[in-house]
């Protein structure tokens, strides 16, 4: 199904988790990104995340601050949330590849494996910028699903469905659903979100487990399985840019607000620079003394804790073709 989001931005819309090569042969597309030819080899890692993200503007700050909590802010039933992948996610997914893939490498081969895939996260997924606003709240991912647990399933665990693959221009999303048991039959032409080692995202033991299919965005490596020596390399290439994939979790929450006591919410929040580009217009973003301001005086003056920023440094890559 092709819309136009509440953004502005045209999306198609595609039942269950769809691999790019099964959305490549889905009908009626027309994506340049998806379709381009030589792509050089990269890696696909595993990433086990344990910490959720929410981004918002100063606007969406202050409905939180006075909702004490989160609610969709379009007057829909559904809250998003994204996967935090940082660099230990980084250093632990390559560690997993590297076993899997020679797991019967030497202790002389494993030190001489150099550091990889670092290189290879050039999409916005492991940027500490924001493209939806300046204000960002990360909770760990088993105290949203408690919170969700106790305030929508009346102490039940959530349901967990594979929702929906969304194709942006240059972006494929992965959804997962969460509802209440009560709502199965609302959802109950979902499936659910199982433990097969072969979809893109599952669940397990307290981690979102995210097998990235386009980690890259921006591609300037190669990689090069050295399998004579059971060591992985990079080369580099002539920069191409590629589709990039990510998950999105989305709350069913209809018109409630998922709460959090008020200094609870001021622990979890940062400040964050825009990325470029960004989804929102960039007078809907603050600098930081503008979010110092409101945060500190405005919105949480009791608290005498300092805002802290995301740390800032050269963004990945331009996100955007010339």
């Amino acid at each position: 199904m092709n819309r136009v989001n509440r953004r502005g931005h045209n999306e198609q819309l595609f039942v269950g988790h769809l691999k790019l090569k099964d959305l490549k042969e889905q009908d009626g597309l027309n994506n340049r990104y998806l379709f381009k030819d030589h792509i050089p080899a990269y890696p696909r890692p595993e990433f086990h995340v344990s910490h959720l993200k929410h981004d918002t503007d100063r606007v969406g700050l202050r409905g939180i601050r006075r909702d004490g909590g989160f609610r969709n802010p379009a007057d829909g039933s559904l809250l998003w949330w994204s996967l935090v992948v940082g660099s230990d996610e980084i250093r632990s997914a390559e560690r997993r590849l590297l076993e899997t893939t020679y797991p019967d490498r030497t202790e002389e081969q494993a030190q001489k494996q150099q550091s990889f895939l670092e290189k290879f996260a050039t999409s916005p997924v492991f940027m500490e910028s924001s493209r939806l606003g300046s204000y960002r709240f990360t909770f760990p991912l088993e105290e949203v699903l408690k919170a969700y647990r106790d305030q929508f399933c009346s102490g039940a665990q959530p349901v967990m469905r594979v929702f929906r693959t969304v194709l942006y221009k240059q972006e494929v999303m992965y959804a997962v659903l969460v509802h209440s048991p009560a709502n199965q039959q609302l959802f109950s032409d979902l499936p659910l979100l199982t433990d097969d080692p072969n979809s893109v995202c599952t669940y397990r033991d307290g981690h979102f487990i995210w097998r990235s299919e386009a980690m890259c965005e921006t591609h300037r490596y190669q990689l090069v399985c050295r399998d004579d020596v059971k060591l992985m390399d990079v080369e580099d290439v002539e920069s191409l840019f590629y589709v990039w994939d990510h998950v999105g979790v989305a709350l069913h929450v209809d018109e409630h607000v998922l709460q959090f006591d008020g200094d609870r919410l001021r622990e979890t929040l940062s400040f964050c620079d825009r990325a470029t580009p960004a989804i929102i217009p960039p007078n809907r973003f603050d600098d930081f003394l503008q979010a110092k301001h409101l945060v500190e005086v405005k919105l949480w003056p009791d608290c005498r804790c300092p805002l802290e920023r995301e740390p800032t440094g050269p963004p990945p890559s331009s996100f955007m073709e010339q």
